[in-house]
């Protein structure tokens, strides 16, 4: 369904955020399968150079079709590495946002940053802006582990960028980890979360590394030029990250995120897992706005030249039904702290909450069921049984 030139229904009663995706990278990592280029890979018609004007005429244009929208209560600027482009034109995007939706007086503006594409002048130029947030894709302290990642920092330079935002006067700090790759031991893992907890941030996102279809990283397991770690190995990581954070005084909030307390945790992402109303800009972009769901055409050079000839850059769109948005939400919320809300479920997916909680790997917390820590191990486990 296109966009209307209407005020969508209910889209005031809902956070609404904007997601903005910029979709350069220097290298592109062998493990990731997002909508990411290099400069060689893309040539004319997308560069880093244009890439903020016509971001900003998406954003107009999204402005003049949803007109009842709501001040923007969450922006993240994500891809990709954001902080590729330079940070007057990342300022450039968020003040063309202010200007066409508004943001809330508590705004929380995050960008994601390698610690080698930022300087003190960038972060800066970046805070003044209106940034509060920043998240460094740190993802291991250990050199050869962030070769088998593809990654081009030096681990030793992390904490000079992290003080480097900390006195540019950042409010809020996340690092980003990866553990499961290759030829990573256990004593790696623990080396990389004794650093992220040295760094004193407010939040740390840790993900098991999962081989995707199609990257480069698939195609080496494919051939046996590495070997995964086994189940039982990447369980034992999160156990141990879980136990070190929690120790730090980082409590988690969702299965792979941790936070010093809730005005800490990533507000943009909460709006994600509770399914409330966004906007994406930027080539592959989702948004979602009251049950409605499209998406951008995911070439960057596709994109902007529909933009460019004041066409729309969405590509196509659906509607939930009640049905997939119940298993959405089951989905969603089962992965928070604050848990699941059991009007959610059907008749026979109430009648296997008892067996859940039985084996351990959720509590009954009022009228919600939150996982257990074996419980978050078996989170997927525990989804299938709750969808009827």
């Amino acid at each position: 369904m296109p966009l209307t030139e209407r005020p969508l229904p209910g889209l005031g009663e809902r956070p609404f955020g904007i997601y903005v995706h910029v979709p350069f990278c220097s290298v592109r990592c062998g493990y990731c399968d997002f909508n990411t280029y290099t400069a060689d890979e893309l040539g004319e018609g997308a560069t880093r150079a244009s890439y903020a004007d016509t971001a900003i005429l998406e954003i107009e244009q999204a402005g003049r079709r949803l007109t009842g929208a709501p001040a923007v209560d969450t922006v993240f600027f994500g891809g990709g590495t954001p902080t590729q482009l330079p940070s007057a034109d990342l300022v450039r995007i968020l003040d063309a946002i202010r200007r066409t939706f508004g943001l809330a007086d508590d705004v929380e503006v995050t960008t994601e940053a390698n610690p080698d594409s930022v300087t003190p002048e960038s972060l800066t130029t970046l805070r003044e802006g209106g940034f509060t947030r920043i998240s460094f894709g740190v993802q291991s302290a250990v050199p050869h582990v962030l070769a088998t990642l593809d990654r081009t920092h030096d681990p030793a330079g992390v904490p000079q960028a992290v003080r480097w935002a900390r006195e540019a006067g950042f409010e809020q700090l996340s690092v980003d980890l990866i553990y499961g790759t290759p030829g990573e031991s256990m004593a790696d893992w623990r080396a990389s979360v004794d650093q992220a907890i040295a760094l004193a941030p407010d939040h740390i996102s840790a993900y098991a590394l999962i081989v995707e279809d199609g990257t480069a990283f698939a195609r080496k397991v494919r051939r046996g030029e590495v070997v995964m770690p086994d189940d039982d190995e990447t369980a034992d990581k999160y156990l141990l990250a879980d136990e070190l954070f929690s120790a730090a005084g980082l409590g988690w909030y969702e299965l792979s995120n941790w936070a010093h307390d809730e005005a800490a945790q990533c507000r943009h992402n909460v709006l994600y897992w509770r399914s409330d109303n966004w906007l994406g800009i930027g080539p592959g972009a989702h948004s979602h706005v009251e049950g409605e769901r499209w998406w951008n055409v995911k070439h960057p050079v596709a994109y902007a030249q529909r933009l460019a000839a004041g066409e729309s850059p969405r590509h196509d769109g659906e509607t939930i039904d009640a049905a997939t948005a119940r298993v959405e939400r089951i989905m969603l919320e089962t992965r928070l702290r604050t848990g699941l809300g059991l009007d959610s479920l059907g008749t026979s997916a109430r009648a296997a909450v008892p067996g859940v909680v039985a084996r351990g790997l959720a509590t009954r917390e009022g009228d919600r069921l939150v996982l257990t820590r074996s419980g978050r191990l078996l989170a997927d486990a525990v989804v299938r049984e709750l969808v009827e």
